[in-house]
């Protein structure tokens, strides 16, 4: 793998285990948005990136090779060996093989743990283009401007002061619906540090969940999709409609309808690569069986 800059655009040459679509269309992330030219262009901590895949050559436009490794490094998980977790989880059964075949370029981002938190307090039985506009209209009226690419202006995500004391018709524009007041409620609990989310890093799984549930608006559900992609927690199964409807299909009987068993199912089953077991049989049900009665 090669890495080198070409004026405003970082390359890496030889990429492997990289696809944009199954990076930024798997459910993990609700700022990334598709270009006519099949590109990606997004916002994470505070700055506006493009990311494009020719062949086996990765370009990252608006940024440089200090930005890259200060934060793009970490953000994409470019430490991490998919290859070998692809080939561990393959080894399992056929579905799991068909899932990691057809989510092949997935990865799990590292994404800024307040955002994450109230992204999927708003996720809550909402689709994922509801999601998208919320989230793009909190940042256009609360988050700093940050530039323009392309044309189009880009807003960082509301800090927790601004989401904490906005007036409550931003939130009723954003069609957050029920749960605006959920959305006060944590930022303001993160902005007067009654609880730091950034520290429950630092927590074993089980108290940095017991810790997330305290916060209104966040269940098991939530939690465990906090723990993974804010907290880079993987030994979570987060279980939603999707997930629910696989794991019947392949794995337990459709009389278990209670979620949590579901989830503990799960973690027994993948242990500490449950959370990248859990997208890509999330990816693969939706995409892929979506269409299909399961």
């Amino acid at each position: 793998m090669k890495l080198y800059q070409e004026n405003n655009k970082v390359i890496i040459d030889k990429i492997k285990d990289f696809e944009p679509k199954h990076i930024f269309e798997c459910g993990q992330c609700f700022r990334w948005d598709k270009e006519e030219d099949g590109s990606y262009t997004g916002v994470a901590n505070g700055k506006i990136l493009n990311v494009k895949l020719e062949g086996d050559t990765l370009i990252l436009d608006n940024t440089n090779l200090d930005d890259y490794h200060r934060i793009w490094h970490n953000y994409f998980d470019m430490d991490r060996d998919y290859s070998a977790i692809k080939a561990e989880l393959a080894q399992m059964d056929e579905h799991l093989y068909n899932a990691t075949i057809f989510g092949q370029g997935m990865r799990i981002l590292n994404q800024d743990t307040f955002e994450i938190v109230i992204s999927f307090i708003i996720s809550a039985r909402n689709a994922i283009p509801m999601i998208k506009r919320s989230v793009a209209f909190l940042s256009k009226a609360l988050g700093e401007e940050i530039g323009e690419y392309r044309g189009k202006k880009y807003y960082a995500f509301p800090t927790p002061k601004a989401l904490s004391s906005c007036d409550e018709q931003v939130l009723i524009d954003s069609k957050v619906a029920f749960r605006k007041g959920y959305i006060r409620d944590a930022s303001y609990i993160q902005h007067s540090l009654q609880m730091d989310m950034y520290k429950l890093r630092n927590l074993p799984t089980d108290m940095a969940r017991k810790e997330l549930m305290t916060i209104p608006g966040v269940g098991p559900k939530v939690s465990d999709c906090i723990l993974l992609f804010g907290l880079s927690k993987y030994d979570v199964f987060p279980v939603d409609v999707w997930v629910q409807r696989v794991m019947h299909e392949f794995y337990i009987e459709k009389e278990m309808k209670d979620l949590k068993k579901i989830r503990e199912f799960g973690i027994d089953m993948f242990k500490d690569k449950s959370g990248i077991a859990q997208q890509y049989l999330f990816y693969y049900a939706r995409e892929k069986v979506g269409s299909c009665k399961m």
